[in-house]
């Protein structure tokens, strides 16, 4: 049996502890462990974005992170973005937009979408485009997720 470490971390702005295995990703953690399923396993090996979080403030695939690397640090899933009695404005304008549609890359994207405009609340369509780069979508062809995105970023920063 492997042995386990005890992790103490923030998710979505509550201190949380949980034992995982030194071999275990983030991703894994987040899903088998604490039963935020928002981040998707797409890939498992950092190419497609589905499990896009925020750690530390900095854009990331919790696939690629192993959940022991979480001790003393903050992570942002897309269970902690909305408000209990609205959507966050990139989740409104995601749904405005018509930009989803399986919905496993939709929680990457935002995510990624929300680290954007926290770094740049103004961003251009091209710089958009660059920073999604990392999601993969087969269902929705981007116009659409950078159109909301940018929908998002004029709302945010009004």
């Amino acid at each position: 049996m492997a042995r386990k470490s005890h992790v103490q971390t923030t998710i979505n702005g509550e201190t949380v502890e949980f034992l995982c295995e030194s071999r275990q990703s983030l991703l894994e953690v987040l899903r088998d462990e604490l039963y935020l399923t928002g981040a998707k396993e797409g890939c498992n090996n950092g190419n497609c974005g589905a499990c896009s979080v925020i750690l530390d403030g900095r854009l990331v695939n919790s696939c690629l992170v192993l959940g022991v690397e979480t001790e003393g640090k903050s992570v942002e899933t897309i269970e902690g973005l909305a408000d209990p009695d609205k959507l966050h404005p990139i989740q409104d304008a995601f749904l405005e937009n018509a930009a989803l549609q399986c919905g496993i890359c939709t929680p990457g994207f935002i995510m990624s979408a929300k680290a954007l405009l926290d770094s740049n609340p103004n961003p251009t369509e091209h710089e958009i485009r660059y920073w999604l780069a990392g999601n993969l979508c087969r269902c929705t062809g981007y116009d659409k997720i950078v159109k909301a995105v940018m929908d998002a970023a004029k709302e945010t920063s009004a």
